[in-house]
């Protein structure tokens, strides 16, 4: 029987199922996972199924995946936001393209199911081929294609350092079942330096706690670099006792980025303050194991109103990761496996010059 993550005297085994089970209690009839206004979107489907798979919900995990292969058009790409089954918003977004990679390759190496994935490639395939379509010469990934199939003309940090571990998990599983694509490894070789060491290339986020830690989180950045990222701002994102904030700006900390951040601290080699970070969310948990998705603090409310089915995922996933539990708790550290490599046509050797 796998074990179910536990954290020692954070969360337990029977918790961290009862969270599980709240993902899988909003978890529509038709396979979808929706937010609390009621619409869903790829990326934080993917997460919740992952959180599943995790907790050997795999029924229900597999229900959703089959969502997926229903709603991905032929371009590989899923709408923004789909609603009743139809879409809500429909440009496409390239980080929920790139998540299924990670998604697929999270429930083969948690299950052992090769047949399942072997199902899913195709899904894949599609998936990166609409990521690849949108990365520039200097090697960052545009954030979307518009209803039209008009490229955005920005892109995005926390969305490209997510890209970056879509495109390494595509890249294993591609070897995994004997499809190899070299063109993913350079791909995200070349997106990796961008989001390392162009901050340039990138729209100014930077008031958002994601496009602080999310470098990291991806496998973009690690070592002393990492560790000189998370200092750097700590004080300004990190809410002693509470979690982390959304935004510098706002007085409110949120479950799923404080978890992503535990994540992130983990996979970056500082264990125990990511356990600090994991342990000082738990005040968001709800009695039948769901979780607010987050605190003003200031007015010493919930705010929204709600509980989320992507925030008790990220805990689940967070859980996993610190207790080593499953076969996939390292999906994360190992995002950042090998040193991107420089093309010369990202600007580092004209600058050199």
């Amino acid at each position: 029987m796998r074990r179910l993550p536990h954290v020692p005297g954070i969360i337990t085994a029977d918790q961290v199922l009862r969270t599980a089970e709240s993902i899988a209690a909003i978890q529509d009839d038709e396979g979808g996972v929706p937010w609390p206004e009621g619409h869903i979107d790829a990326w934080n489907h993917i997460e919740c199924l992952m959180a599943l798979t995790v907790a050997g919900l795999r029924e229900e995990a597999r229900r959703g995946y089959d969502w997926l292969v229903r709603h991905q058009r032929p371009d590989g790409s899923w709408p923004m936001r789909i609603r009743d089954g139809r879409p809500a918003e429909a440009a496409g977004e390239s980080n929920h393209a790139a998540y299924i990679a990670v998604g697929v390759w999270h429930d083969l190496l948690v299950t052992g199911d090769e047949d399942f994935a072997r199902a899913m490639w195709p899904t894949v395939v599609r998936g990166l081929g609409f990521v690849m379509g949108l990365q520039t010469t200097r090697g960052e990934i545009l954030w979307q294609r518009d209803a039209e199939g008009r490229p955005a003309d920005y892109a995005l940090l926390t969305g490209c350092s997510s890209i970056h571990q879509g495109l390494r998990c595509g890249a294993l599983l591609a070897e995994r079942l004997g499809d190899p694509q070299p063109d993913w490894e350079l791909a995200a070789d070349r997106l990796g330096h961008v989001v390392a060491h162009h901050p340039e290339a990138f729209a100014d986020k930077s008031r958002f706690s994601m496009d602080w830690y999310y470098p990291v989180l991806g496998g973009a950045v690690r070592g002393v670099d990492a560790v000189r990222r998370f200092d750097l701002e700590w004080d300004t994102f990190v809410e002693p006792g509470l979690g982390a904030r959304c935004v510098s700006d706002q007085p409110w900390v949120t479950g799923a980025e404080s978890c992503e951040l535990a994540l992130a601290l983990d996979a970056a080699g500082l264990p125990d303050r990511a356990l600090t970070v994991f342990a000082d969310m738990q005040h968001l948990r709800h009695e039948d194991g769901a979780y607010w998705t987050g605190w003003q603090f200031v007015n010493e409310r919930h705010f929204p109103d709600e509980w989320s089915g992507y925030t008790a995922a990220a805990v689940v996933l967070a859980a996993d990761a610190l207790a080593h539990a499953t076969p996939g708790s390292g999906i994360f550290r190992d995002a950042g496996g090998r040193e991107a490599r420089v093309t010369g046509e990202c600007g580092c050797e004209r600058a050199r010059a």
